[in-house]
């Protein structure tokens, strides 16, 4: 498995996409980010709905939902069936909120390099 891509990465990039800046600043994988955009467009999908929609095995997209409900990026409802039983529906967090998660990550990043210039040589 590839690892996450980097802030330099992030960086060095002319254009970045959206999903890009995502994997960098959360530091997630690409598929990841791919997932948060689906489920986006997707609400109150299933796990298996998702990897129908994804074209991926659903334990891959399950660690991909579990990513994402631990950076904030998704919510998880339990829906009970009528024959008895449950589901889980998951919903991407909205737009507005993950890009305000985005800006604050960045904002922090930067603050740290900010931080790393300025005591640079006070060893």
């Amino acid at each position: 498995m590839a690892d996450a891509p980097e802030m330099d990465d992030l960086v060095q990039a002319d254009d970045p996409s959206f999903q890009h800046v995502m994997a960098c600043v959360f530091g997630i994988q690409q598929h990841e980010s791919r997932t948060y955009l689906v489920l986006l467009d997707n609400p109150g999908s299933t796990v298996e709905e998702l990897a129908d929609e994804l074209d991926r095995d659903r334990s891959n997209v399950n660690r991909s939902l579990t990513t994402l409900l631990e950076k904030g990026l998704a919510e998880r409802q339990r829906r009970l069936l009528d024959p008895g039983g449950y589901v889980y529906q998951y919903d991407a967090t909205p737009l507005p909120e993950a890009k305000e998660l985005l800006h604050d990550a960045l904002d922090g990043w930067v603050e740290s390099v900010h931080e790393a210039i300025e005591t640079f040589g006070d060893e």
